[in-house]
């Protein structure tokens, strides 16, 4: 059974961990180290300015996820999910608890990397709209963004 909650500083490394993975995929597509290669510190200090969801199945973390609200616009990053437990709903169950828990925004906003079919096909199967294209963007990567207005 798959169980969101916030992440503790005990789940930190298994995080690390599930990240390396998911982004680990896309290193022949696309520079991801600066997700595979992040450190306990700076998980640590993101953690103090931001929300950090975990995904928990089969007695470990399977996923993760980490948002803040400015202005009325929840942003989403690092939406992870390891390998062996995509296409289960992890993902889908990570975006719906940020959307219930999050009160504050009239909009969800996330980005993905542009060559990566199945996460772009979950934003639009979640009703999430293509809102900008970002080529060439920080590390090279060429990111597709989303928006998801509250009804």
């Amino acid at each position: 059974m798959l169980a969101i909650r916030p992440a503790t500083e005990r789940d930190f490394s298994a995080i690390l961990e599930v990240q390396r993975q998911a982004f680990g995929e896309y290193r022949d597509v696309y520079e991801v180290s600066a997700w595979t290669t992040e450190t306990i510190d700076s998980l640590k200090a993101d953690a103090q300015e931001k929300h950090v969801l975990v995904a928990e199945a089969d007695g470990g973390v399977v996923g993760s996820v980490r948002f803040w609200t400015v202005a009325g616009v929840c942003v989403i990053r690092l939406l992870s999910v390891a390998p062996a437990h995509q296409g289960r709903g992890t993902a889908k169950a990570l975006l719906a608890e940020i959307e219930r828990a999050t009160m504050d925004a009239h909009k969800f906003y996330a980005c993905t990397m542009l060559r990566t079919p199945r996460n772009i096909h979950l934003f639009l199967r979640l009703g999430y709209h293509p809102e900008t294209l970002l080529p060439d963007h920080y590390h090279h990567l060429d990111l597709i963004c989303f928006a998801k207005y509250r009804p």
